[in-house]
């Protein structure tokens, strides 16, 4: 199969692997992207897969928090342009509230909540659907989740799409500081004990491919193994990542939390798309085949 610059162009975007790299890959996968993406992992270790998360869905995350009770909610809509509208960021801003003040048990149940704006109303549904139309563009709730037991909160946006929320005991800097570090560093868990046995199992899988392409005896590549999954658990447990305000660059955030007397009992990190596959649309053809279609019409 030929090997286009645009696939080297979209396996480089997916995991900021050198050009050569991908080409490379790709040769070997025989233009099989997915395949060409783990093998440069394999390659180039978690290096290659920093940025195969990387998603286009656009939207914006909106948090809500009054004393003990708070609220994280996402609402997606199709373009950019949309995110920086005041009305959209309004109805985000509303229903973060909407949850915290009424406890919806689902996104069709916040829908149903009452709610006027723009003229729109009686409920956030309705809202929603207005805006679609005075706008022109679709938009969404996508998911949302709610603080009550009684524990303190913090949260942090970075921009309008990051959202972090905080559970703790202790002082609210403290908090304040490692829901930034959340946003930042974007660890999985709070413990290694905590990590997804998936996410272990992948990465295992991959550093067994690695020590495998290493040749070494058995005993040797099994130590290999172990210690990259040892070192990934460190990397996104949150109390065993360094603190990215740490003063000497070695203060980890479990150790900080210490010296300030606090406890982080969970945290929610959303992250705008997140999961969600979009479509890229050819903006170019898409008109050049409009032309074409009224010239035959």
């Amino acid at each position: 199969m030929a090997i286009t610059a645009s696939m080297v162009a979209e396996l480089r975007a997916k995991t900021d692997a050198p050009m050569m790299e991908c080409k490379k890959a790709l040769t070997e996968a025989d233009g099989d992207m997915a395949k060409a993406e783990e093998l440069l992992r394999v390659k180039l270790g978690t290096k290659a897969g920093k940025a195969a998360s990387r998603v286009t869905a656009e939207g914006v995350v909106a948090a809500a928090i009054s004393g003990n009770t708070g609220a994280l909610i996402e609402v997606n809509c199709e373009t950019d342009f949309v995110t920086k509208n005041d009305s959209f960021l309004a109805l985000a801003s509303a229903a973060a509230k909407l949850v915290a003040d009424h406890n919806p048990a689902d996104i069709e149940a916040l829908g149903a909540l009452a709610y006027e704006q723009d003229g729109f109303g009686p409920t956030l549904e309705e809202v929603r659907k207005g805006l679609i139309g005075k706008i022109g563009e679709n938009m969404s709730f996508r998911r949302f989740k709610r603080w009550a037991n009684g524990g303190q909160l913090a949260s942090y946006l970075h921009g309008t799409r990051i959202g972090v929320v905080v559970e703790f005991d202790g002082d609210a800097t403290a908090a304040k500081d490692v829901a930034m570090h959340v946003a930042a560093m974007k660890p999985v868990s709070l413990t290694s004990a905590d990590v997804p046995a998936e996410l272990i199992e992948r990465e295992r899988s991959v550093a067994a491919a690695k020590a495998a392409e290493s040749g070494k005896p058995a005993d040797i590549a099994a130590k290999m193994v172990e210690g990259s999954v040892q070192k990934y658990l460190k990397e996104v447990s949150l109390f065993d990542q360094v603190f990215v305000k740490a003063a000497d660059g070695k203060q980890t955030v479990g150790a900080y939390l210490k010296t300030a007397n606090t406890a982080v009992k969970s945290f929610t990190l959303y992250v705008v798309g997140e999961g969600i596959e979009k479509k890229v649309d050819d903006f170019a053809a898409e008109v050049a085949a409009q032309v074409a279609a009224a010239k035959g019409a």
